[in-house]
């Protein structure tokens, strides 16, 4: 248990780091939260406000940080169900509500991707999640960018259940999903009403 514990707050304190900011005042880029609309200092807003460069370092900070937690914790020799639990949902927790930012991050969604990667050799959670955003974005396209990220994380709950079997993988990510679906809640307001396209009557 004691590891586990560790492990946690090695997430949630890597979560806090937010790669956006230390990206673009490496680049001297400014603020790059400040510079966007709805504030989120997360990978898309620093390939809009930071370039290319700024961009990549944040995508490969935020999966990184998402991503090394839970990969070493399943390496060691002692690990508990309860405690991947809370090992994977950390880090997200970290990004959106970090230590070090006064509690306002961003919408978790490359730190999410990172934590489920961080679950090799089963890739099926990671693929479920990139799948409905797929499916989302190229199929039944729904906009703003707000609502995809809400319904794809809503889809793929209900697709870990069906095809994931780890009780507590399925757990985590359905805790994940409505964090992220109340982060988003809160912090956008709707000024742009939900719609939604099929691709072939486009």
């Amino acid at each position: 248990m004691l590891r586990s514990g560790i492990y946690i707050v090695m997430g949630y304190l890597c979560g806090s780091v937010l790669f956006a900011r230390a990206a673009a005042a490496i680049l001297q880029k400014g603020d790059i939260a400040a510079q966007s609309p709805d504030g989120n200092p997360g990978t898309a807003n620093a390939f809009l406000y930071g370039g290319f460069w700024c961009g990549i370092l944040t995508l490969c900070g935020d999966l990184l940080k998402g991503f090394l937690p839970v990969q070493l914790y399943l390496q060691g020799a002692e690990r508990e169900g309860l405690g991947l639990l809370f090992v994977v949902v950390a880090p997200v927790m970290g990004h959106m509500f970090p230590i070090f930012h006064g509690f306002r991050g961003g919408k978790g969604i490359a730190v999410t991707f990172g934590c489920l990667l961080g679950l090799f050799p089963d890739l099926h959670p990671a693929f479920i999640l990139a799948f409905m955003f797929l499916f989302f974005s190229l199929v039944v396209r729904i906009t703003p960018h707000c609502d995809r990220t809400i319904w794809a994380y809503r889809c793929a709950a209900v697709g870990m259940l069906l095809f994931v079997d780890d009780i507590y993988i399925i757990a985590a990510f359905w805790i994940i999903s409505l964090a992220v679906n109340l982060n988003l809640r809160c912090d956008n307001a709707k000024e742009e009403k939900c719609r939604v396209r099929i691709l072939w009557k486009r």
